[in-house]
């Protein structure tokens, strides 16, 4: 039983660790697209979230969930979870940066909080349910 609570701290530790990595990509990639090349602050926050959630996504099914689960539908799971949270995280994004005049990183930061917190939840207990550590199985 303490084997399992510590691998489940491990792997929260790794998740925030990739998540780290993958923020920074969006927030590096997001003030390019927004700072030199003057997209718009959408476009800017959605091309920078793509990136970031490939990245993150492909770590976290290697090292952090080792799963041997099949990976277009692992892909299609997440895709369905960004399918939501891309809309809402926009329309906040656009109201409080565009409406209300909230910082753009400050609202950039917020919503990769909410992204973090909730795609943790969703990948351990919706994507990988099933498939937790397969990886190491079938080595």
């Amino acid at each position: 039983m303490e084997t399992n609570k510590k691998k489940e701290w491990i792997r929260m530790v790794k998740f925030t660790l990739f998540s780290v990595s993958a923020g920074l990509i969006e927030i590096v990639s997001f003030s390019l697209l927004n700072e030199l090349l003057h997209l718009p602050y959408w476009m800017s926050y959605l091309i920078a979230l793509v990136l970031s959630v490939l990245w993150n996504f492909t770590l976290n099914r290697k090292f952090t969930f080792k799963s041997a689960a099949n990976v277009p539908v692992a892909m299609l799971k997440v895709a369905c979870y960004y399918a939501v949270f891309t809309p809402l995280s926009t329309l906040l994004e656009h109201q409080l940066a565009g409406n209300l005049g909230w910082n753009e990183y400050l609202v950039t930061a917020i919503n990769m909080i909410l992204n973090f917190v909730t795609e943790f939840l969703f990948q351990r207990f919706v994507v990988y349910r099933n498939s937790v550590d397969t990886a190491e199985k079938k080595a």
